[in-house]
């Protein structure tokens, strides 16, 4: 527990010594939060008539239904992207970009995609903690006595932002190849995806998963170094940036923390 407490403390530090800006980082957050949504709608226009023809083809709807989801859906991205980076209207970004995420599974048909399905779940985890960030908290006007009660949602926001973020982590920490290495690496990402959902020690938690999944995203999803013209690249930079957007909101959860349905929380009420 003593060397957990170390460790702890000196990420920590760490932490405030790189990023010793808050409103910075959370800047650096929301966009990270945002950044698949604006890479799929560049995704949609550049490769307009293959999606068209997807729709068409694969999933029976007519062209005319096929042009109005696809222009619906990248105006909703782009402009709940720019209102969630932009701190602006936050419930109308969130909720945008929520039905987003929604519309795509249904329209796409990739229900019985399992990694689609979790990598969306957790990014959703984030769009949560990006609306629980951008609520309003009310103040005491009577500072030193007891406060009136209020009802606050955000904590009830970001106990289900922590739990679904942590969701696409569970699936990657699992090593394809066992050794030493691999299995040292799944059992630290367990452990820190259990502490991020029971609220304890989160900011050393989700520094940890971040840069797990941003080792692991650099290393597999290298879309980068594909051939343009390899069916792969296409997979893989979707991949990439949906990592991306799971790292913001882990990065979201360190400035913003666990909130009080959590052991940290608890802690700092006695």
């Amino acid at each position: 527990m003593e060397l957990l407490r170390h460790i702890s403390e000196q990420i920590n530090y760490q932490y405030n010594y790189l990023f010793p800006s808050k409103s910075y980082t959370t800047g650096v957050a929301r966009l990270l939060v945002v950044i698949s949504f604006i890479e799929d709608s560049s995704r949609i226009i550049f490769q307009w008539s293959e999606q068209l023809n997807y729709l068409r083809n694969q999933r029976g709807l007519s062209s005319t239904v096929s042009q109005i989801f696809l222009g619906l859906n990248v105006s909703i991205m782009l402009a709940g992207s720019f209102l969630a980076i932009t701190k602006k209207h936050t419930k109308i970004a969130v909720g945008g970009l929520f039905t987003a995420v929604i519309s795509q599974i249904v329209g796409y048909g990739l229900f019985l995609e399992f990694q689609f399905f979790l990598r969306n779940i957790s990014i959703l985890g984030g769009l949560l903690m990006l609306l629980a960030e951008g609520l309003t908290k009310p103040k005491s006007n009577f500072p030193g006595l007891l406060a009136p009660y209020h009802f606050d949602p955000s904590r009830y926001f970001q106990l289900a932002g922590r739990i679904l973020l942590i969701m696409l982590s569970l699936y990657l920490v699992f090593p394809q190849q066992v050794t030493p290495m691999s299995l040292t690496l799944s059992a630290m990402g367990v452990i820190s995806s259990f502490m991020i959902v029971v609220g304890f020690k989160v900011k050393f938690s989700a520094v940890l998963l971040a840069l797990f999944l941003t080792a692991f995203n650099f290393l597999m999803n290298n879309w980068w170094s594909v051939n343009h013209n390899h069916p792969a690249r296409d997979y893989l930079r979707y991949d990439f940036f949906q990592v991306l957007s799971i790292v913001g909101g882990l990065l979201l959860l360190v400035n913003l923390g666990p909130g009080s349905l959590s052991m940290d929380g608890k802690e700092k009420q006695f």
